[in-house]
């Protein structure tokens, strides 16, 4: 929780981010993902100053609770002086022992966001998905708790002015912003109306531009005159050459410093002999598809479902 100190902006851990979407699909599968079409609503997990404080929070914890489609359970909450924002203990349950900051003692309208973020560890946990180390762990929780609609909690929570700032997760609002994004896009569902922080408004716009991005890389037939043209030079280069398999650091592998963000790799292909195939990532699902080199093709992604234009 960064709390009047420095908060960091771009995609630093962008790369966990989209491996964490791709685990969310191979994990929840499709339909399971798709239960949670419609996000947790505003009025829902709204906490006034006015509401009591431990009656708030376990109203505001059951929905989440609700939404998650976690078992109903008995819902223990406290508050302690500590560094984070919350803590949650994950036990065999069935109760949910949930542990928030003090600052939230007067500071109840991020409650729900603290939380959302508690009960996705306790989702996860009994899904039994997760990343090696804390860092990717965390990002793994922020992704889902975003990707499966609680996560704008948690980017409207961030506020950042001349005197203050505050954030909570790990992802950066940016970050935040992308995830959304693509929820956005897979859903048709606009979070940006509920948010009731500027700087929210703004990480989730430019998140947007990102997620855009995402769709406009070759092969895919909305790639931009640029774009097309670097697919068609990588092209050549790998039907000259033939390559058994994509060497590092070359144009035919998906670590080409001159396609960073679309990371197509030309591969041979089983059949005829001397046809190629590129391999590219799912813009939904961060999934690789691969698909013959051979001009117009319509591809189907095998674990979002996303039916994609290429041009190869």
């Amino acid at each position: 929780m960064a709390n009047g100190g420095p908060v960091e902006h771009g995609y630093r851990h962008l790369e966990t981010v989209r491996a964490a979407v791709t685990a969310l699909y191979r994990r929840l599968s499709y339909d399971t993902i798709h239960q949670f079409a419609t996000s947790v609503a505003p009025a829902d997990v709204a906490f006034c100053d006015t509401d009591e404080l431990y009656l708030g929070v376990q109203r505001v914890a059951r929905e989440l609770v609700r939404h998650y489609r976690l078992p109903d359970a008995r819902m223990i909450v406290a508050f302690r002086e500590m560094e984070h924002a919350a803590n949650v203990e994950l036990t065999a349950g069935p109760e949910y022992f949930v542990e928030l900051n003090d600052r939230f003692r007067t500071h109840r309208r991020d409650i729900g966001a603290a939380l959302a973020h508690e009960i996705m560890h306790v989702y996860l946990h009994r899904v039994g998905l997760s990343f090696p180390g804390t860092r990717d762990n965390e990002i793994l929780t922020d992704t889902a708790t975003t990707y499966l609609g609680a996560g704008w909690l948690l980017l409207d929570a961030y506020r950042e002015d001349g005197a203050s700032s505050q954030k909570l997760g790990y992802l950066t609002p940016e970050e935040f912003g992308y995830v959304l994004a693509k929820r956005s896009l897979v859903f048709g569902e606009d979070p940006s109306v509920w948010f009731t922080s500027a700087q929210a408004y703004t990480a989730y716009e430019r998140g947007m531009e990102r997620a855009r991005h995402d769709e406009r890389q070759p092969p895919l037939t909305a790639a931009g005159w640029a774009g097309r043209r670097r697919y068609a030079r990588d092209r050549r280069h790998a039907q000259a050459h033939r390559p058994a398999a994509p060497a590092p650091g070359s144009l035919d592998s998906p670590d080409s410093p001159d396609s960073p963000d679309s990371a197509y790799a030309f591969v041979p292909a089983p059949d005829p002999p001397g046809a190629l195939r590129v391999t590219f990532p799912c813009p939904t699902c961060h999934q690789r598809i691969r698909v013959p080199v051979r001009g117009r093709v319509r591809a189907r992604c095998g674990l979002c479902r996303t039916v994609l234009e290429c041009d190869t």
